[in-house]
């Protein structure tokens, strides 16, 4: 879990323009993923300002700023411009007041700007400061995006995973992480997956060695992160174990506080476990959107059954 970020950063993962303050970006930081808004800090009201938080100014907030005097717009800016406040951010590329400028320059605090609106904003930099604060968890597995869906591949070493993983990414899929999964939560039901920077695009062959994803297949078959929608687990065939043949039986992975459904497929020689995952994410899909081809079997089962038992009468 990274216990900042800085505003430079920041500026460079959203495109954020820079008004002013360009020398502070790397030394100030933001440690919440809230926002403020602030409507009663401009009438002067400051029993409880946020001063930690990134102060977001919309066309509301500017349009306040235009019905004060110079002085009060100083003196309220200045009030606002705590050292602890992380930024001054203004959507629709609006024009920041002179006053908020100077204050800012005052208290080494940077003026930053974006033309979305303020409500697109507020959201974009919420989820990604919610995405760069959350608490973060280490996954040995491999993660990839087959057809849209993130699927992790889990199992013990030398089981095959990052060779089923080239296969899959040889088949038109794209590599997230190898190895090690990086992953967080990213809301009440969605966890998110990405590779730790060292293994960023670079997969594990043994017998080959290290290779770069992106520089042998393109940009096209590697990806930055996904979230995790089902988890495959690799597991050695064994003939005293019982494997589920119909798919009727659910099973799931608590990862964080987010329940993930989970597969077991029994790795035996002459089996092709890219199509099969693949496959497993195709008939994934399928039951989320409500078609069950197991349901449809048993359906098909019982009907069959009643009628030859009326065919007996």
């Amino acid at each position: 879990m990274a216990d900042s970020v800085s505003m430079e950063r920041l500026v460079t993962d959203l495109k954020l323009q820079v008004y002013s303050g360009e020398a502070h970006l790397k030394e100030k930081t933001v440690t919440l993923s809230d926002i403020s808004r602030p409507g009663l800090e401009l009438t002067g009201y400051f029993n409880y300002y946020p001063y930690e938080r990134i102060q977001l100014f919309g066309m509301t907030e500017v349009s306040f700023t235009q019905n004060m005097t110079a002085e009060e717009r100083l003196m309220i800016m200045r009030r606002m411009a705590s050292e602890n406040t992380p930024c001054f951010l203004i959507s629709r590329s609006l024009e920041p007041p002179k006053e908020m400028l100077q204050a800012a320059e005052e208290s080494g605090i940077p003026v930053l700007g974006s033309n979305l609106s303020t409500t697109r904003l507020s959201s974009l930099v919420t989820d990604y400061l919610d995405g760069q604060l959350a608490e973060r968890r280490s996954m040995h597995g491999v993660l990839v995006d087959i057809y849209g869906l993130g699927v992790l591949i889990t199992g013990d070493s030398g089981v095959g995973k990052s060779e089923t993983a080239l296969e899959l990414v040889k088949r038109g899929h794209r590599l997230i992480a190898d190895d090690r999964v990086d992953v967080y939560q990213q809301d009440e039901r969605t966890v998110v997956g990405e590779a730790p920077m060292i293994l960023r695009h670079l997969l594990e062959i043994r017998g080959i060695g290290i290779i770069d994803v992106m520089n042998l297949f393109g940009a096209g078959a590697v990806r930055a992160d996904t979230s995790i929608s089902l988890i495959v687990h690799l597991q050695n065939w064994s003939q005293d174990k019982k494997y589920d043949r119909l798919g009727s039986d659910t099973e799931e992975q608590m990862i964080f506080d987010v329940p993930v459904p989970k597969i077991t497929v029994p790795v035996k020689v002459g089996r092709n476990l890219a199509i099969i995952i693949e496959v497993a994410a195709m008939n994934f899909r399928a039951k989320s959107m409500g078609y069950d081809a197991t349901k449809t079997f048993e359906a098909n089962l019982g009907k069959l059954i009643e009628s030859n038992s009326d065919d007996e009468n």
